[in-house]
């Protein structure tokens, strides 16, 4: 039996845009990229990982905002393909390798033992030291930060910032 479900396609999000109904959240989100801009890490690095937790939460907006950030970046379509195989792919450094197994096992259930054992944590620390593993555990929650809102309030991916959310009706 094969069975082809597509979701319908929607004209806007279901919220309203966040930022209209909560504008701190225009504060936070640039208090959160200052943060995670402080050149500890390379900004491809943390598209990667970000790229990555969009993928593991299954959001196709963060999938295809941060790929579309990756591209703009200049990052090859093989490396923006490749972030969900990276383990078998020939496109990423021991230190981007690292950051993605990092996000990963903050991200997805550990099957046993915690999700960042210490010889994950030895391997991320062989590639970047303590200001680099802060700023990387931040990025990996500056995106997860987002999360709710992109699964709850499903913005419109791939469109323009401005046309990602419908406008909050005035009363």
């Amino acid at each position: 039996m094969n069975t082809n479900t597509t979701t319908p396609q929607r004209s806007g999000s279901r919220l309203p845009n966040p930022q209209q109904l909560v504008p701190e959240l225009g504060e936070v989100g640039a208090a959160l990229f200052k943060a995670t801009g402080n050149g500890a890490i390379p900004r491809t690095t943390i598209g990667l990982v970000q790229l990555r937790a969009g993928q593991i939460v299954a959001s196709t907006y963060l999938a295809i905002l941060h790929a579309g950030n990756l591209r703009t970046a200049g990052e090859s379509e093989e490396r923006i393909a490749a972030v969900a195989t990276w383990r078998d792919a020939p496109y990423f450094t021991e230190p981007e390798r690292a950051a993605l197994a990092l996000v990963e096992a903050v991200l997805q259930p550990a099957t046993h033992g915690e999700r960042v054992p210490e010889e994950l944590y030895a391997h991320a620390a062989e590639h970047y030291d303590d200001k680099a593993l802060a700023t990387l555990a931040m990025a990996i929650g500056q995106v997860n930060f987002f999360v709710p809102l992109a699964l709850i309030g499903q913005p419109l991916p791939g469109r323009p910032p401005a046309e990602q959310w419908t406008s909050v009706a005035v009363r």
